[in-house]
C-alpha cells in the first residue's frame, strides 16, 4: 500500500543531501586519518556543517568511529532523512500499512538502484518515531518482545498493535 505524501519518508531531500553528507564524512575520515582530531576541531565543524544542512543535532549520530556501526552509508542516510511529521487524520489503513512495514521485512523488490531501494530496510527508527508522534498511546515495547505473567515470552500481532495504537 502507498502511504500518503506526508506519511512516507522524504527521499526527494534524501536525494538531494546524501552524497553531501557522505562525502562530508568521509573527508572527515580521510583528515583524521592523515593528521588526527584529539582537539575535536575538525569533528565540531563536521557537526555544525551536517546541523547547518538538515537542521538536526548531531550528538545523536556517531560521527567519530561510524565504522564500528552501520558503516558511513547508512549514517549519511540516516543524517539527511527528514524526520517524520505531525499527520492528521491517519486512516486505520495508514496505520496498519506503519505497523505492518515495522514488524516484518517483506518489501517489493525493484531494481532501480535508487537511495530509496538502497535504504529500505534502515527506516524502523523513521517510522517509530513517526508513530510516536502522532498516537500518544505508542510504547515502544509493542514491537520488541515481552513477557507474560507465566513468564513466556510474546510478541503482539500487527493487528493488537493497531489496536493498541489506535484507542
Amino acid at each position: 500500500m502507498q502511504l500518503r505524501k506526508e506519511i512516507e519518508p522524504d527521499f526527494e531531500t534524501v536525494e538531494k543531501r546524501y552524497p553531501i553528507a557522505l562525502k562530508a564524512i568521509m573527508s572527515y575520515t580521510a583528515y583524521c586519518d592523515e593528521n588526527g582530531d584529539e582537539d575535536l576541531v575538525e569533528y565540531n565543524k563536521l557537526a555544525d556543517y551536517l546541523h547547518q544542512l538538515t537542521g538536526k543535532d548531531m550528538p545523536q549520530f556517531n560521527l567519530w568511529e561510524w565504522w564500528e556501526e552501520e558503516g558511513a552509508e547508512v549514517l549519511a542516510f540516516k543524517i539527511v532523512l527528514p524526520e517524520p511529521q505531525c499527520v492528521h487524520n491517519i486512516t486505520m489503513d495508514e496505520l496498519y500499512e506503519v505497523v505492518k512495514r515495522l514488524k516484518t521485512d517483506i518489501y517489493t523488490p525493484s531494481e532501480d538502484g535508487s537511495l530509496k531501494e538502497l535504504f529500505k530496510y534502515h527506516l524502523d527508527e523513521y517510522y517509530k518515531l513517526f508513530l510516536e508522534r502522532n498516537f500518544n498511546t505508542y510504547d515502544p515495547k509493542l514491537f520488541e518482545r515481552n513477557i507474560n505473567d507465566k513468564g513466556e515470552y510474546f510478541e503482539y500481532t500487527e493487528a493488537e498493535i493497531v489496536q493498541m495504537l489506535w484507542r
